[in-house]
C-alpha cells in the first residue's frame, strides 16, 4: 500500500477514534421563536404531537391576537401542526400552522 495511503487512513482512524472519547455531548442553540399572534378566533394549544395519533394533551384554547411564537424552519410543523411558545403562561405545545402569522406584529 502507498505511504500517502496508509497516512490518510491512520489519520482518519485517529480522528474517528478522538471523536469517539469527546465527553461533550452534540447540542444544537436554542432559537428564540419570533414573536407572532394568533390569526384564527380560536386555536387549540396541545402539549405534544404523536406522530401516530395527532395532537394530544389539550392545554387549552388560545383566541385571535394571543402573542405566541415560532421560527419558520427552526420550528417543527408535523402535519400542519406547528410547535409553538404561548407568551401568555411561557410554555410550548401545537398549534395548527395556519393560525400563526403577524410575525414581528409586537
Amino acid at each position: 500500500m502507498p505511504r500517502r495511503i496508509r497516512t490518510g487512513i491512520t489519520a482518519l482512524t485517529i480522528g474517528a477514534a478522538l471523536a469517539a472519547l469527546d465527553p461533550t455531548p452534540a447540542h444544537a442553540d436554542p432559537v428564540v421563536p419570533r414573536h407572532a399572534v394568533v390569526i384564527c378566533q380560536s386555536a387549540s394549544f396541545y402539549a405534544n404531537y404523536d406522530s401516530a395519533g395527532g395532537p394530544t394533551g389539550l392545554k387549552r384554547t388560545l383566541t385571535y391576537g394571543n402573542k405566541i411564537g415560532h421560527t419558520p424552519g427552526a420550528h417543527p410543523v408535523y402535519n400542519g401542526w406547528a410547535a409553538s411558545f404561548d407568551f401568555g403562561p411561557n410554555d410550548w405545545g401545537y398549534l395548527r400552522a395556519e393560525c400563526i402569522g403577524g410575525y414581528d406584529s409586537w
